[in-house]
């Protein structure tokens, strides 16, 4: 490898974990049922809080069908505001494990 590769490969790992560390502060938020669940999830997809209304909690089954469908839409958004990151490095193309 010439040297100008070694400079470019290592410019684009210093932007990889700059990315990486930026996606552990930014959040997304999930909704469902109009906003009767709320997650609101970093963009590594760690839970940071849970919102329910209490209205919802008469009915366990939908309720239980609001959290998954809540978590489901906070780990898309996630997912795609980490692949919106990482495509500065990749130049658009879809990279499986870097994201």
């Amino acid at each position: 490898m010439n040297r100008n590769m070694m400079r470019q490969a290592q410019r684009q790992l210093a932007q990889l974990q700059k990315i990486q560390e930026e996606l552990e502060t930014l959040t997304v938020t999930g909704t469902a049922g109009g906003g009767v669940v709320k997650v609101v999830m970093t963009g590594k997809q760690a839970v940071e809080s849970v919102e329910i209304d209490p209205d919802a909690a008469e009915d366990i089954e939908l309720l239980q069908d609001l959290m998954a469908a809540a978590f489901n839409d906070a780990a898309t958004k996630a997912q795609e505001m980490a692949a919106s990151k990482m495509s500065v490095i990749t130049g658009g193309m879809n990279i499986p494990g870097l994201t």
